[in-house]
């Protein structure tokens, strides 16, 4: 099971380097703990592109992991896309690369895995890389993003009870 970081887990605070600044999304931590109690491998997988734009250091995001972390407990992977939109990279949702490479790392095919996010580009992401994809919308969400979601829920722990048997895993 693979949790988009900001907007998904933890509020969108943009650019945030700041551990002070982490608050958790409704139902994030009982989300997560269902997951685990199935057995399930959890992960995030994470644009940070302040990185690229020089409004973020890579240990301004590890100090933001290290307190979710604090928060949800420890995560399986983590995969960190430190790159901006022009760099094109493969790893930088909406592509692929860090579904599968946070699959690859827990050792399971992509198709087994389950992506939640809020916005388009992480179910974008999901179907790139044979994963399925729940769409957790908020504020930022946008109407066509919802629109064009195959599944969504109000809130994390509602698209995890949602899930069918075996998805990610599940019992």
């Amino acid at each position: 099971m693979l949790f988009d970081r900001d907007g998904t887990l933890i509020q969108d605070v943009p650019y945030n380097g700041d551990p002070a600044r982490v608050r958790l999304m409704p139902h994030a931590g009982a989300a997560v703990d269902a997951v685990r109690e199935w057995g399930v491998p959890v992960g995030v997988v994470t644009n940070q592109s302040g990185v690229a734009r020089g409004l973020l250091t890579l240990g301004a995001v590890e100090a933001v992991r290290r307190r979710v972390e604090e928060l949800l407990g420890a995560f399986d992977i983590w995969a960190v896309c430190p790159h901006g939109p022009a760099d094109r990279c493969g790893c930088r949702k909406p592509a692929p690369g860090l579904i599968r490479a946070a699959c690859a790392a827990l050792g399971t095919d992509p198709r087994r895995a389950v992506v939640l996010g809020d916005i388009g580009a992480d179910l974008a992401a999901a179907r790139a890389a044979g994963a399925r994809g729940v769409l957790v919308p908020n504020a930022v969400t946008r109407p066509e993003e919802i629109a064009d979601a195959a599944r969504t829920a109000p809130d994390l722990l509602t698209a995890i009870r949602g899930l069918p048997a075996g998805a990610g895993g599940a019992p």
